[in-house]
């Protein structure tokens, strides 16, 4: 696989440690329990982990502030440096909430079709936001032509390390909560692939703390590009990404995701529209929680798993559903 496996020391155990410390604590710390009403369905113990609990109902939050205090810290972003980012909703909310936490500007791009809760989201944590292109891929193109011409800082979820370093630190709680005997130890993890910051941050704390666990990517067969391009070894980009689960809508992939990705991932699946919504009603029944789209393909791809085993960890990655305010 001509993938390049990289060295990125933000992605070492004790510098996701290190993260842990720096998030802003109202995403750190959330729940994980063992879900016996999952179980039962799945055959197998299912650990559930919560991240939807926090001010952008999102996973996103630890990333996204994990970066932007660490380009604040470093001067890149400032008062007078804005920074810059395209989103599908929750990746813009947490560059938002923390940017305007740091004193920085904000300016997020979103497609025109994006899920107008998410935008108003985004607003509300003071960000400028710029609704251009037919999908997630041309406001990122928007995104970056923009940071060019204006000398922002351009902040692109799946290429910069520190955020995969946030993600991971959700998949460090799990695993301390095992050590404590409050959830078995997972065996395997399925987790939503969109950017690939998600599986990148969760897959390199879990080779190091439980080395034997499976890693399973989870994309939408209506976009594929990230697991097509997995599979050839190349970066393959589709004509669309025809599906409803935005937050893994992913048409052009994303080249650091993909070699971040080497020796941290062991499978990816594509699961249909109708198994998202099949698991996105089934997820938020069985918690109390909504799920939207993209947070349901991890209970999908446990599901569609012909390997499925257990104790397997599903990630609630999001609760921002269009309507929900």
């Amino acid at each position: 696989m001509p993938f390049l496996a990289r060295h990125d020391p933000e992605l070492e155990p004790a510098a996701i440690r290190a993260a842990r410390r720096t998030i802003h604590p109202a995403f750190t710390a959330s729940p994980q329990y063992l879900h016996e009403g999952l179980g039962a369905l799945a055959g197998v113990d299912v650990i559930v982990k919560v991240e939807c609990v926090n001010p952008i109902r999102a996973f996103k939050g630890r990333g996204t502030w994990l970066a932007v205090a660490g380009l604040a810290g470093e001067g890149r972003v400032s008062a007078g440096t804005p920074v810059v980012a395209a989103s599908t909703g929750n990746f813009g909310q947490g560059v938002a909430f923390a940017a305007r936490a740091h004193g920085v500007p904000a300016v997020i791009f979103a497609d025109e079709h994006a899920n107008p809760g998410k935008v108003a989201r985004i607003r509300s944590f003071g960000a400028t936001v710029v609704q251009q292109g037919r999908d997630f891929d041309a406001a990122r193109e928007a995104s970056a032509a923009f940071a060019a011409r204006e000398g922002a800082f351009l902040l692109v979820d799946g290429a910069e390390p520190l955020v995969a370093a946030g993600a991971a630190t959700l998949a460090l709680e799990v695993t301390e909560a095992a050590e404590a005997g409050a959830v078995p130890m997972p065996s395997v993890a399925y987790v939503p692939l969109g950017n690939g910051a998600l599986i990148v941050g969760v897959g390199a704390w879990l080779r190091h703390a439980v080395p034997a666990c499976r890693i399973v990517g989870i994309a939408a067969e209506g976009a594929p590009s990230m697991v097509r391009s997995w599979e050839a070894g190349r970066a393959i980009e589709t004509a669309d990404a025809a599906t409803y689960a935005e937050g893994i809508a992913c048409r052009v992939p994303i080249a650091e995701a993909l070699d971040m990705m080497v020796g941290r991932v062991d499978d990816l699946l594509l699961v249909s529209e109708e198994e998202l919504r099949a698991a996105q009603a089934t997820f938020t029944a069985a918690t109390g929680v909504t799920v939207e789209g993209a947070a349901a393909a991890s209970w999908a791809g446990l599901l569609a798993d012909p390997r499925r085993s257990g104790p397997a960890l599903v990630i609630l990655t999001g609760s921002n559903v269009p309507g929900g305010g």
